[in-house]
């Protein structure tokens, strides 16, 4: 008999910088950001990449209303990652733009206020947690959607080997067993 399994965890994020909403003044605030050597390596691993060498980012927030935030800006980093041909060490360069709007749920219950957003809308709004934007998961969640997913050398090119034989495509097997059926009787 076993008892009840513990809960799981989502593994915790390689990159915190939370800035508190509230402290965020109505003139609008610059942040920019480079991790250390540590926190690009525990972010390298994260993303799935060989090394991160580089990662900048620069954000601008400004207040939208009485308790939401624009965070507008870009990320700009270097990955190694390994050729999918050769597996030779590839150097790429990633660059995404950030804008995003934040808002708090509707009440401590409610669904995230981008629920109550129209599908259609310019900016669907993300839910604010705990009061705070997190500028280096931002950052993270961006630079892992600008990682090229199949990185190649330049110059690199990938040909599937040409079957000469007849004999060697993938349906010959199932053509063999039919060659074997037609001469049985039903």
């Amino acid at each position: 008999m076993s008892g009840p399994r513990p809960a799981v965890r989502p593994p915790a994020e390689p990159w915190n910088v939370p800035i508190i909403t509230a402290e965020i003044p109505e003139s609008g605030r610059r942040v920019d950001l480079a991790p250390d050597a540590a926190t690009r390596a525990a972010i390298a691993k994260f993303a799935g990449v060989v090394d991160l060498p580089r990662l900048e980012a620069g954000f601008d927030l400004s207040r939208v209303g009485h308790d939401s935030v624009r965070v507008v800006g870009k990320i700009s980093a270097t990955v190694v990652q390994n050729c999918v041909v050769t597996l030779d060490p590839v150097h790429n360069e990633v660059e995404e733009a950030v804008n995003l709007v934040f808002a708090p749920a509707t009440g401590p219950m409610a669904a995230p206020a981008k629920a109550m957003q129209p599908v259609d809308a310019e900016d669907p709004l993300e839910e604010l947690r705990h009061g705070a934007v997190d500028l280096g998961v931002i950052a993270t969640e961006f630079l892992v959607l600008g990682i090229d997913p199949y990185p190649r050398k330049p110059g690199v090119t990938f040909d599937s080997p040409v079957a000469d034989d007849r004999t060697s495509h993938p349906f010959a097997a199932l053509a063999a067993l039919k060659k074997g059926d037609e001469g049985k009787d039903r």
